[in-house]
């Protein structure tokens, strides 16, 4: 087993059966890490929150009390910051990885050891949490794997029922985006589900895994402090939107400046949806001799 990446994160675990029965749809749990995870627990920006605020370079987010929740929060510095934490407020410290070298090293062997796409994007975040404290239930759009650093933390997890691999993050009582409104399976809840959920305590050297789109809410028992590797996964979506773009500028035609589209001048408009017709036309002959290898190869390259 490699020292850092999956497996350490899921010992005594395998990697091949959390990939197997968890990955990448069900929550999983396992509790009283250490030596596994020691290179992370000491690392000396987490060893406590002060620790981290003295050696912090930028601002830190703040969630405001209103919603407990990224989407209501002001950026501060380190300094205002541990004052507004004193006040109960939530902080949340985005792309920790800058600030070291084996953050770094680690999300990229969980990136390789999940099999994720090269575009995939992956950032540590570091979460300071007060005492009583918590976030509103939410669901993501990316996947996160939590590891408890410091404190308690009691997780409360639900399926959704709602929508299928959202490619949005949404808040309970939060305006919905028109893009996830378009492709719901049923109505958002009205409070946070619970009925089929799931409780979980994290305490120091616990880690969680999180599926994408599981609702999830949070609430610290004493000052807590957490790791997350964060990985916004490409859909197929994407990954077929990022190959088709590769190709098709190949083409001086597709290159071609898309003139008259808004013109004034009616005849103009239809000249230029009559250019476009053709280049679809062409698109739809081309799109049969497609495989998924040649996509792959515009996106991946060659995989080692």
């Amino acid at each position: 087993m490699s020292n850092i990446g999956l497996g350490p994160l899921i010992s005594p675990h395998s990697v091949a059966d959390f990939l197997k029965t968890e990955w990448p749809k069900e929550p999983f749990v396992v509790h009283g890490l250490s030596a596994t995870v020691a290179p992370l627990t000491e690392l000396p920006c987490l060893r406590s929150l002060d620790d981290l605020l003295n050696c912090w370079p930028k601002t830190v987010q703040v969630h405001l009390p209103d919603v407990r929740d990224e989407v209501s929060s002001i950026d501060a510095t380190p300094a205002h910051a541990r004052k507004l934490f004193s006040n109960k407020m939530g902080l949340l410290f985005n792309q920790a990885q800058e600030i070291s070298p084996l953050l770094t090293s680690w999300l990229e062997a969980l990136r390789v050891d999940l099999g994720l796409p090269l575009s995939t994007v992956a950032r540590c975040l570091v979460y300071a949490t007060p005492d009583g404290q918590g976030t509103t239930a939410h669901f993501d759009q990316n996947i996160n794997f939590v590891l408890q650093l410091q404190g308690t933390k009691r997780w409360s997890l639900a399926p959704n029922v709602s929508v299928e691999n959202p490619t949005q993050r949404h808040t309970l009582h939060q305006p919905l985006d028109p893009e996830l409104a378009s492709y719901l399976d049923a109505e958002m809840p009205t409070s946070a589900p619970a009925a089929t959920g799931t409780e979980m305590i994290l305490t120091p050297g616990s880690m969680l895994f999180v599926p994408r789109g599981y609702w999830h809410s949070t609430e610290a028992e004493g000052e807590a402090l957490a790791l997350n590797f964060t990985f916004s996964q490409p859909t197929w979506v994407d990954l077929l939107m990022l190959a088709l773009r590769s190709r098709l500028t190949l083409s001086p035609a597709w290159r071609e400046l898309a003139d008259g589209v808004h013109s004034r001048d009616e005849i103009t408009r239809i000249r230029a949806n009559e250019k476009f017709d053709l280049l679809l036309q062409d698109l739809v002959h081309d799109l049969p001799n497609w495989r998924a290898e040649d996509i792959l190869a515009a996106t991946e390259g060659e995989v080692s």
